[in-house]
């Protein structure tokens, strides 16, 4: 069974692989074609990228807060980071692909996303490493591979990043996002 770390590493290097994919991908290709791919390819990341962030901020962080010391700093931290990448995703949702603008933005996001990566790697889970059992890990894994399940599918940035308000308004969000993308076809590009 895959622990809290499998969980994150594996979107980790997912996130870190489709930035590296976005970057080579530079300039966009030209034509119709070439937008709509890029756009797809955006799409899905803000689409993983929105499950992922809530998950953590559900579940994650409040462990983090409980367990390490100095954890409240570590996860205000995070958190900080996460909600300056949810404006970023959202205001890339509405950026027209292949515009200057929308290319700004996904150099931002790709930036903000590895310093943030960075951190929670290198500096959190060693830290929570030291004090959590392998069986809180692995119930932990699980809780975030669930809630991914039903985690929102957009980023969210006016949403308090809190594990009440996450779990009562975040359902709702959530399936309001998933009805938006089941009508809209979105994330099937």
């Amino acid at each position: 069974m895959p622990d809290v770390f499998d969980v994150l590493s594996r979107d980790h290097a997912e996130v870190k692989r489709v930035c590296t994919e976005l970057e080579e991908g530079r300039p966009p290709p030209s034509g119709e074609d070439g937008r709509r791919l890029r756009k797809n390819m955006v799409e899905q990341l803000i689409i993983e990228e929105s499950k992922h962030e809530a998950v953590e901020e559900e579940y994650f962080w409040p462990t983090v807060r409980e367990l390490v010391p100095d954890g409240d700093r570590l996860a205000d931290h995070a958190v900080a980071q996460e909600q300056e990448a949810k404006k970023t995703l959202n205001d890339l949702r509405h950026a027209e692909a292949g515009s200057d603008r929308f290319e700004e933005l996904l150099a931002s996001f790709i930036a903000e996303g590895r310093e943030h990566i960075a951190y929670e790697e290198d500096q959190v889970w060693p830290e929570l490493r030291k004090v959590i059992t392998q069986e809180r890990a692995q119930d932990l894994g699980r809780k975030l591979e669930e809630g991914k399940k039903r985690a929102p599918t957009r980023p969210h940035p006016n949403t308090p990043p809190t594990p009440g308000v996450l779990k009562g308004a975040g359902a709702a969000v959530a399936m309001a996002d998933r009805v938006l993308d089941k009508v809209t076809g979105r994330g099937r590009g």
